[in-house]
């Protein structure tokens, strides 16, 4: 069968630990880590993380709608990570780690207000949700050390503290959708 991938790229704190998710995604073909959002041209690891470059710690997700749809993975992706806290996940500050959907069709850009307006009205968080909706802009590849990193290095410290525990509650929360 041939289908139409699309892509939405997701900011939800540190890359490492929301690619571990969206690996594990029936539906997801693809998930590179990356930088996006910001207005210096082509940044690295070292200049995002000062926080200057304006840029969003962020994975880009190449998913066959036909398998999995958008608010699927933005219902994930709402379990993974707290967007009622501003420019900031965990012990992980800065702009760089801002919740964010950067969307790349106005039918993306439909789903997630409708979402986001969902779980406003359900008060399901104790704080105002801050994730912010935009069109992706300026993405940039991570270098080649961040990609699959969670993969490559489940014994660190910071992806056994961190990563491990957001895919453990993926895989209680969305079991239907894990990949075989």
């Amino acid at each position: 069968m041939n289908h139409t991938f699309q892509t939405i790229t997701l900011g939800g704190g540190c890359f490492w630990c929301t690619e571990a998710v969206f690996v594990e995604v029936q539906g997801i073909v693809d998930v590179e880590s990356g930088y996006s959002n910001g207005h210096v041209h082509q940044p690295s690891y070292e200049a995002v993380c000062t926080g200057t470059t304006g840029h969003n710690e962020v994975v880009k997700l190449v998913y066959d709608p036909a398998v999995i749809s958008t608010r699927e993975i933005l219902k994930i992706f709402f379990v993974i990570h707290d967007p009622t806290t501003l420019n900031r996940q965990g012990n992980d500050t800065g702009t760089q780690y801002r919740s964010g959907i950067y969307v790349s069709t106005p039918e993306q850009d439909s789903v997630a207000r409708e979402l986001l307006a969902e779980l406003t009205a359900s008060k399901h968080y104790d704080r105002p949700i801050v994730t912010e909706v935009l069109a992706l802009q300026n993405y940039w590849p991570a270098e080649a050390y961040h990609q699959d990193f969670f993969a490559r290095n489940p014994n660190q410290g910071y992806c056994m503290a961190v990563a491990a525990p957001k895919v453990a509650k993926f895989r209680k929360t969305f079991a239907r959708l894990q990949k075989p």
